[in-house]
């Protein structure tokens, strides 16, 4: 349940879906609403739905029915026992997987129009990452036991695969916005260079070098009104920062826009080769976390299921198994441990070293990324300057590095004092007329 609409229309967002996507069709919904401590932090709902039709009396009616087959020209099929070949269909298709997709997408609509109607800017979609088009890896699922480990401060593997998932996801989603920021400054910057070639000034326009010194000199001119002093540390400032760019620069080979063009379509793709070696190492990480949790529960739940199995009466064994969750823990998994057979005759020990290997090598792979985002956002700084050297190009969007406090009240302070001087000397001439 989405936790930004107020919690007394949990239940009715709840009970509108309930009788629009079960109860219209014919079955009953149980739900219960849990807020667990914290209140509002994960608010959700259990709903419980009948799989059998009843009539207008409250009667049960069939599950299933039975079909004859028939074959080519329409005729049953007679069985060697004399019996017909027949098979058994349900009534309602209540049961069928095609409704996952159906009451997904619907959940999805109901609770946007409850956010839209709470006046709140947030959606939901309940698609994939993978299938909204986004290069984001999903998080591993942890339960109650993982997560009550965490609070207690105790890391776990799981916990630590979603801190480096989490943190590669924010890496390459700063590097990508850094890159597209980048790109769109060069497009606007390549159409101001039009009208400069057409004034044969392009080749000296578009050296880095020559608009960073032309920055400075921009710089030099807005402090003109400012104290002597603050003119000086402004200036000592500039040169600093502008010669920790070029010294960049150089040392990257970066000497034109051109240059500046390739290496960030270079950078790019490095960021995405390096991504790209990241996701089957954490996929690989988040199927040995799995196949451990799971030969945890079989080795739990294994007495209480051969109970069950061998509970002979069928509604006996029903009973069994809604007071027992174990059988459900351990069938869940037996069949994840079944879809990894190649990992059967691997020891818990060697498992466990193979993540803590795979780990390792996902925060290697996590240097260099960081590095690349180091990269551009230099080249951010840069881009900044450039655009204030070159007239006509739209000034950054994105604010530049923000100066330090100190800095920023020792300027104000600076231009005061320029202010007072500038009041008291024109005072001082307009005294000097009256005598």
């Amino acid at each position: 349940i989405p936790r930004e609409i107020p919690p007394d229309q949990y239940a009715v967002l709840v009970r509108e879906f309930c009788q629009k996507q079960f109860v219209s069709k014919g079955m009953i919904a149980d739900f219960a609403i849990h807020d667990p401590h914290p209140p509002g932090h994960n608010p959700h709902a259990h709903v419980m739905l009948t799989m059998r039709a009843m009539d207008e009396h409250g009667k049960w009616l069939p599950k299933s029915r039975k079909v004859y087959d028939l074959d080519e020209n329409g005729e049953r099929i007679k069985l060697p026992s004399g019996r017909w070949k027949s098979h058994k269909e349900d009534t309602v298709d209540w049961n069928d997987q095609k409704y996952c997709e159906i009451w997904r997408h619907e959940w999805e609509v109901i609770q946007n129009r409850y956010l839209e109607a709470n006046d709140r800017p947030e959606r939901v979609d309940l698609r994939s990452y993978a299938r909204q088009g986004f290069d984001i890896v999903p998080t591993v699922h942890e339960g109650a036991a993982v997560r009550q480990m965490e609070k207690r401060g105790i890391q776990t593997n799981i916990g630590n695969l979603n801190r480096e998932i989490r943190a590669a996801n924010r890496l390459m989603k700063s590097i990508r916005q850094l890159i597209h920021n980048l790109k769109g400054w060069i497009a606007e910057l390549g159409e101001k260079r039009k009208e400069l070639l057409a004034q044969k000034a392009a080749e000296e326009a578009t050296l880095l070098p020559n608009l960073l010194m032309k920055y400075m000199e921009i710089r030099k001119e807005e402090r003109k009104d400012w104290t002597r002093a603050g003119q000086n540390r402004g200036t000592s400032q500039d040169l600093k920062a502008v010669s920790e760019a070029l010294s960049y620069l150089r040392q990257k080979g970066l000497s034109t826009v051109e240059d500046l063009e390739v290496f960030l379509e270079s950078s790019g793709k490095s960021a995405a080769d390096y991504r790209n070696q990241m996701k089957p190492k954490e996929a690989r990480s988040k199927v040995i976390d799995g196949i451990l949790a799971s030969r945890t529960d079989c080795k739990e739940c294994k007495p209480v299921y051969e109970k069950y199995q061998k509970i002979f009466f069928k509604k006996t064994k029903e009973k069994f198994k809604q007071e027992h969750p174990e059988v459900a823990r351990y069938a869940k998994a037996a069949a994840y441990l079944a879809k990894h057979p190649d990992d059967k005759d691997s020891t818990q020990k060697e498992l466990q070293q193979e993540q803590e290997k795979l780990l390792s090598e996902i925060a290697e792979l996590k240097v260099p990324l960081t590095e690349v985002q180091e990269d551009l956002k230099k080249l951010r700084d840069i881009r900044y300057w450039v655009q204030k050297a070159t007239p006509g190009t739209e000034e950054s969007k994105e604010p530049p590095k923000k100066q330090p406090i100190k800095e920023v009240l020792q300027d104000k302070t600076d231009e005061k004092k320029a202010q007072r001087t500038a009041q008291e000397q024109t005072k001082h001439r307009q005294q000097d007329m009256e005598l």
